[in-house]
C-alpha cells in the first residue's frame, strides 16, 4: 500500500543562490525556489541551525573552537606539545588527519573533529564545540534536534549518516524507502569540496551538479513508486566566495608586544579573526593592529542580527570579519588559501543559501533557521 505523501528533504552543501542560477539547476522538477539568507559562520554554525532553528547564540556552536582555557578537554595532549617536532611533519595534512582520528577516539567524541592547523600548543586553551553528533537523538544536549522531534512524535523518518558518501547516503534513502519510510533527511557534503576547489571552474561545477542531478532523479523516481505524492525539497547552508587575496593576521598579531593566553586570546578562522581579551593592554593594541586589514569588527547590533551575541562572549569579545573573498592565511584552519571560501557576511551575493522544491514554499522560509519549521510542519507537527 503506498504512502499519501512523501518528504523528502535534500541538503546539498554550498548549494548557493548564484549557483542554482548560473546554472540552472534542477528548474524543471523543482521550480519552487527562494534565496535564503545564510547563517553567520561555518558549516558547524549552519549544520546545528538547520537541525534544531535555533541561532548559535541558542545552540552555542559557531567556530569549531573557541577560546576557554577553563573548559579544555586537551590540557593533557597539549603539555606533551615539545614531542611534536618538527612542526613542518606534524603540520602536514595527512598526519593531521591520522592525530585527529586518534585524539577523536581517545577523547569519545562522536561528532565531526579535526585539528586542522590548531598548534598543538595552543590546544590547552581551547574547546571544541562539535564532540557530540548532532544528527542523533540528545545530539544537542539542552536542545531538541530534528531526530528528537520526529522520535517523540512517533514519525517514520530517515536521516543520513554524515560520514557516508553522497552514494552512499543516496543509496540509503533509497533504501529506506523500501522499508516504508515516510519523511526523508538526506544529507550530501561533497559539493563543498568542490567549490572550495574549483568554484571559477563552470565546467568542473556543471558536472559536479550533474552527477547531482542524476541521484536526485533516481530518488524522486524511486520515491514515487512509494507514494501518491513525493513532495521533494533541496535546502542548502551557504554559497561560496571566490578567493580575492589573502592576509596574514597571525602574524600581525603574534609580532605585537602581547602574550597568547596573557594578554588576549584568538581563534584565527578562515574568514574572521575572534579576539577575547585579557588585559587593557590588548584591547587597546589589537584594534589597532586589525586597522590595517580589509575588513571590520562586527558591532553590536550585528553579532545579534546574524544570531551570535552572547553576553558571555563565548565566541570573542571581539570579531573581525574580513570583506568578502578575503582569506586568513595561515590561520588555525589551514595552511594555504583556498580557491572558494564560506563564512563572509551573510548579504555578499556570493553568501546566499538557496530552497528549491516541487511544492509552494511559503513566505516565512527566509533564513536558513527556517527549514526546521518547514520540515517539521512537513511532517505533520505543526
Amino acid at each position: 500500500m503506498k504512502h499519501k505523501t512523501i518528504e523528502i528533504f535534500l541538503f546539498i552543501d554550498a548549494l548557493g543562490w548564484k549557483i542554482i542560477n548560473d546554472h540552472n539547476f534542477m528548474a524543471e522538477l523543482l521550480p519552487n525556489r527562494k534565496k535564503i539568507l545564510m547563517q553567520f559562520g561555518y558549516s558547524s554554525s549552519a549544520i546545528p541551525t538547520i537541525l534544531s532553528g535555533k541561532t548559535p547564540a541558542e545552540h552555542g556552536h559557531l567556530g569549531l573552537f573557541r577560546f576557554a582555557p577553563e573548559e579544555s578537554p586537551f590540557k593533557k595532549i597539549s603539555s606533551w606539545a615539545w614531542l611534536f617536532k618538527p612542526a613542518s611533519f606534524w603540520n602536514r595534512g595527512r598526519v593531521r588527519h591520522h592525530l585527529s582520528r586518534l585524539l577523536k577516539k581517545l577523547y569519545g567524541f562522536t561528532g565531526y573533529f579535526q585539528l586542522y592547523r590548531m598548534p598543538i600548543w595552543k590546544l590547552k586553551f581551547v574547546d571544541y564545540c562539535e564532540k557530540q553528533d548532532l544528527f542523533v537523538a540528545n545530539g544537542m544536549e539542552h536542545i531538541d534536534n530534528l531526530h528528537d522531534v520526529l522520535s517523540k512524535n512517533k514519525v517514520n523518518f530517515h536521516i543520513s549518516n554524515w560520514r557516508l558518501s553522497d552514494e552512499d547516503n543516496f543509496s540509503a534513502a533509497g533504501k529506506a524507502l523500501e522499508a516504508g519510510k515516510n519523511f526523508f533527511f538526506v544529507y550530501t557534503a561533497s559539493f563543498d569540496g568542490t567549490l572550495h576547489d574549483k568554484v571559477k571552474d563552470f565546467a568542473a561545477v556543471q558536472n559536479k551538479l550533474d552527477t547531482l542531478e542524476t541521484h536526485i532523479g533516481e530518488l524522486y523516481r524511486k520515491a514515487q513508486d512509494y507514494a501518491e505524492n513525493v513532495h521533494f525539497t533541496i535546502i542548502s547552508d551557504h554559497g561560496m566566495t571566490p578567493l580575492a587575496g589573502t592576509v596574514d593576521v597571525m602574524q600581525a598579531v603574534e609580532e605585537s608586544p602581547l602574550v597568547f593566553g596573557q594578554d588576549y586570546g584568538a581563534c584565527f578562522d578562515s574568514t574572521m579573526a575572534r579576539f577575547y581579551y585579557l588585559s587593557e593592554k590588548a584591547e587597546s593594541i589589537i584594534p589597532e593592529i586589525m586597522k590595517k586589514f580589509p575588513g571590520h569588527f562586527l558591532s553590536k547590533d550585528e553579532e545579534i542580527e546574524y544570531g551570535i551575541y552572547r553576553s558571555d562572549r563565548a565566541f570573542g569579545d571581539a570579531i573581525f570579519l574580513l570583506d568578502a573573498g578575503i582569506q586568513i592565511v595561515p590561520s588555525d584552519m589551514g595552511a594555504k588559501a583556498l580557491n572558494g571560501m564560506h563564512g563572509f557576511a551573510p548579504e555578499n551575493e556570493h553568501s546566499f543559501a538557496a530552497i528549491l522544491s516541487n511544492t509552494a514554499l511559503p513566505d516565512s522560509v527566509k533564513h536558513v533557521a527556517d527549514y526546521f519549521n518547514l520540515m517539521i510542519e512537513r511532517a505533520g507537527l505543526l
